[in-house]
């Protein structure tokens, strides 16, 4: 049949999920979509601090682009869309982007690389004239735009762009950041700070400056690693967690800083996982991280066998240590100061995604996200690629027919889960599920005498406080966590706004008729209240109650804040790195937000 050819195409075809809960209200225009106040009230005030400005004009997909901005012709675009990475220095945020970051996870990640274009942002891929000036660029990365570097100035608030110091400092300096995918990952210590992304080819890039004199201290490439996100410093020791191969599908590796101003791209190994590394977060004398599936990782392996009423108590089975989990480090104190290289095969497992998800596939989809260390608890939470998973399952199990694909698209999206837990690798170690499913559904391929089925299936937690996605469906990546004021604060990724325009298309492309998808005489029409748009702000303000919603609409009134991509605790405030990649919205005369990075303060508000 030709539906079991095209079928995975279909699925995939405008990367978003069609089939949501219908408790979803009507869409309406984004002009329509007025910001509301915080659900919290005035508990706390935010203030722009910073915002990316138009850098390109654009006339049309595979044109070449106008001179400007100023734009005398076409309109202006803003490519610099993540505040990618963001670390303090004293009275200094220094932070680095990433530019169109939701066309290159389309393109490399779900492997669509079809040029798209709505009213808020425009996707070129290989008619990107950037690609076709670079023949040797893979064209899903075609709208990658060199990342900048910024130090913000908290005493006088004043920022200053820093991108000119690395690209005119030598040949080998330009090249580096130009081949750079983004800023993703920054860490300071000792005077240093480190600025780092993964890069073409493969590879890792790295610049550093000193925090002093602001001087720009060089760049390197590691070419033996493919990835890196984060960087953490514990114990008066920085480290770093990256992936090795394409997109760290062939492990991790935490990298322990040994370099100075002199030399300050100086690491050595003190882990080596076979996932990834995410986050990393320092927890009762030790460093866990987080980890994410390895790439093509089929089988979730064996799951956790014995529960507790509130929480998994021991593991009975060891899972596929390629599903994404949290690792613990040895003791810090067992080799002063901190890990060294003796402590690169110590590093012990104590959860794993597939303990929870009952589907083997859909684990094997699974990203984890945010760590972070309160009141006693170590806090994270799952990370989930819009339609991932369900290309996944689509792979290992064609649907056969279009009520088929409808079902495997309804079943096998995830939202965020939010667990925290205690008392690692020992007897009593606990884990505690907060936001998620007591049940899920999972594909049983022997099922209907080998024909399959969906069938509802036990995670073995029962969830303390709500839902996945904290309610929202949408809420699809637990991005940022940090400790303030007494407070664990979590930022999510809301992909709302974008699956909203990418509705109809998506099921065209499944083969429904246009009049379907708004009439009772095909399936049920699928919609999305506006009122979801904009990535979340979420606060525990203890480990005895439920979090409460401090922003759910991408804060600071601006709806096309997907997310809260990166977050640094000063005391009682926090600054807010926003992932906003809306690169066409750039008239300010309009009713609609901008597009392009943010830099947000959150104070709590004055009584």
């Amino acid at each position: 049949m030709r539906w079991l050819q095209t079928s995975r195409r279909r699925l995939l075809s405008a990367a978003v999920l069609i089939a949501l809960p219908a408790a979803l209200a009507v869409a309406q225009s984004p002009a329509t979509a007025r910001p509301l106040p915080s659900p919290s009230g005035s508990a706390f005030d935010t203030q722009l601090l910073a915002k990316a400005t138009p850098d390109e004009c654009f006339a049309g997909i595979g044109l070449p682009y106008p001179a400007g901005p100023a734009c005398e012709s076409g309109q202006a675009k803003v490519n610099q869309a993540y505040v990618w990475s963001l670390t303090q220095a004293h009275d200094q945020l220094w932070f680095g982007t990433g530019s169109n970051v939701n066309c290159i996870v389309t393109g490399a990640t779900l492997s669509l690389p079809n040029p798209r274009m709505t009213d808020d942002y425009v996707c070129e891929f290989a008619e990107s004239q950037v690609a076709k000036e670079n023949p040797i660029m893979p064209v899903s990365v075609g709208d990658h735009r060199q990342p900048r570097a910024y130090v913000y100035d908290l005493a006088s608030g004043t920022l200053t762009e820093k991108t000119s110091d690395i690209t005119s400092a030598s040949p080998d300096d330009l090249s580096r950041l130009r081949r750079t995918l983004g800023l993703r990952a920054g860490g300071t210590h000792q005077g240093v700070v480190l600025l780092a992304g993964p890069a073409l080819g493969a590879t890792v890039s790295m610049f550093a400056f000193d925090t002093v004199t602001g001087d720009y201290l060089g760049s390197a490439n590691f070419t033996q690693y493919g990835n890196i996100r984060n960087f953490l410093v514990a114990d008066g020791v920085l480290y770093a967690g990256v992936g090795v191969g394409p997109n760290g599908r062939d492990g991790g590796h935490i990298l322990r800083w040994a370099g100075d101003r002199t030399d300050p791209f100086n690491f050595v190994e003190v882990g080596q996982l076979p996932a990834q590394v995410a986050d990393l977060e320092l927890h009762g004398g030790r460093v866990f991280v987080s980890t994410w599936s390895a790439a093509g990782s089929g089988s979730a392996g064996a799951r956790t066998a014995e529960s507790g009423r509130s929480g998994r108590i021991g593991v009975t089975d060891e899972p596929d240590p390629g599903i994404a989990g949290v690792w613990m480090s040895p003791p810090l104190a067992a080799a002063e100061p901190g890990l060294t290289p003796d402590d690169t095969a110590g590093w012990t497992q104590v959860w794993s995604a597939a303990s929870y998800e009952p589907d083997p596939v859909i684990a094997g989809s699974y990203g984890l996200g945010a760590l972070a260390s309160y009141r006693g608890y170590l806090y994270w939470g799952t990370m989930h690629v819009p339609m991932k998973s369900t290309a996944m399952v689509a792979e290992a199990y064609p649907p056969v027919d279009e009520l088929a694909a409808r079902t495997t698209l309804e079943r096998s999206q995830r939202a965020v889960s939010i667990f925290r837990g205690k008392r690692f690798g020992t007897a009593t170690q606990r884990v505690d599920l907060l936001y998620g499913e007591a049940v899920l559904p999972a594909y049983d391929a022997d099922a209907n005498d080998g024909a399959g089925a969906w069938r509802w299936a036990l995670t073995g937690y029962r969830p303390r406080y709500g839902h996945m996605g904290f309610g929202n469906i949408y809420n699809n990546y637990t991005w940022t966590m940090a400790v303030s004021g007494g407070r664990l604060f979590v930022g999510t990724m809301d992909w709302s706004y974008l699956a909203k325009d990418l509705l109809p298309q998506t099921a065209a492309g499944m083969g429904y008729p246009a009049a379907a998808t708004a009439s009772t005489a095909g399936p049920d029409p699928i919609t999305i209240d506006p009122q979801r748009y904009g990535g979340d702000l979420w606060m525990f303000g203890s480990t005895l109650r439920p979090a409460t919603a401090v922003d759910t609409q991408g804060l600071a009134g601006n709806y096309l804040n997907y997310g809260i991509r990166t977050m640094v605790a000063d005391g009682s405030t926090l600054y807010l790195g926003m992932a906003n990649p809306m690169n066409l919205r750039t008239d300010p005369t309009d009713d609609v937000p901008e597009g392009g990075w943010e830099l947000i303060k959150l104070t709590p508000a004055a009584s």
